[in-house]
């Protein structure tokens, strides 16, 4: 089992959301990730660092990153094939915070 599926058994279930949008300073929404396949170990991610930290913070950014595990390398090494961590690596690197709406399933 890879150390990105390992940590994803350990974070809580997604099953009731839809979606998170994530909302700039301005409450616009910048973009959202949606409970559907390729993109559920995300969802799961980004809803712990919610819930864990209120927003994606540029701490809450870089537990994420170490969430990710093995792919924050295929991530740095392939800009765009895996644009939730690219978001990550941009919000530590920018120390900048998004705030995250969730959006439940009905």
């Amino acid at each position: 089992m890879s150390v990105f599926a390992g940590n994803l058994r350990k974070l809580p279930g997604i099953s009731h959301l839809q979606a998170i949008r994530l909302l700039d300073a301005t409450g616009e929404v910048v973009d959202s990730i949606e409970n559907r396949a390729g993109s559920q170990g995300a969802l799961a991610i980004y809803n712990h660092l919610a819930q864990t930290y209120g927003a994606i913070t540029p701490e809450a950014a870089a537990k994420g990153l170490e969430l990710f595990a093995e792919h924050v390398d295929e991530a740095r090494a392939n800009p765009g094939r895996h644009p939730n961590i690219d978001r990550l690596l941009l919000l530590v690197g920018e120390q900048r915070t998004l705030r995250a709406k969730h959006v439940f399933a009905l």
